[in-house]
């Protein structure tokens, strides 16, 4: 049997769908940014953060892990509100405890409100800060769903993310 390649890749998707801020008790939170500017925000157990969520699902599976559910559920009531960027940091160490380092992260936010495309440059530096990489290896975009079911009609956002990690010792 052979060992694990020095690089691996995962892919990790999440949606969550919209309700009012004042229902949902907090902002909607994308990439750590708060758009506070907007009447809605996501319904999830945490800040329900599709874009860091579907970052963590990510990396996990890059590094054959079980997915974000597994380490953080939402049965869990210490989860409960939490920042995502938290999440992502644990996420991060448990890589790093495995021996990898992240070399790249590629994502996509699929929202047909509020506008993203203007937070972009703060996402990527939030991102960046919480896996502790440059903000040039991660990659950010935004488009819409063209008006094509819940997340098209302005009633959900979702999130894939595609992440590069590397071998930075032997396990």
């Amino acid at each position: 049997m052979s060992s694990a390649p020095p690089f691996r890749i995962g892919y990790g998707y999440d949606i969550h769908r919209l309700v009012p801020a004042a229902e949902s008790g907090r902002p909607l939170v994308l990439g750590g940014v708060h758009f506070t500017e907007t009447d809605c925000a996501l319904d999830g157990h945490s800040d329900a953060d599709v874009l860091t969520h579907a970052i963590c699902d990510a990396l996990l599976g890059a590094a054959g892990l079980p997915d974000i559910g597994h380490f953080f559920p939402n049965t869990d009531p210490a989860f409960k509100d939490i920042d995502s960027q938290k999440l992502l940091l644990q996420t991060c160490a448990e890589l790093r405890n495995r021996g990898y380092e992240i070399g790249n992260i590629d994502a996509s936010l699929v929202a047909e409100k509020p506008k993203i495309a203007p937070r972009l440059a703060e996402m990527k530096a939030r991102l960046a800060q919480s896996m502790q990489v440059a903000s040039e290896c991660v990659g950010i975009k935004a488009t819409t769903n063209e008006g094509v079911d819940e997340i098209g009609r302005g009633l959900a956002i979702a999130a894939h993310a595609v992440a590069l990690i590397y071998q930075s010792r032997q396990r």
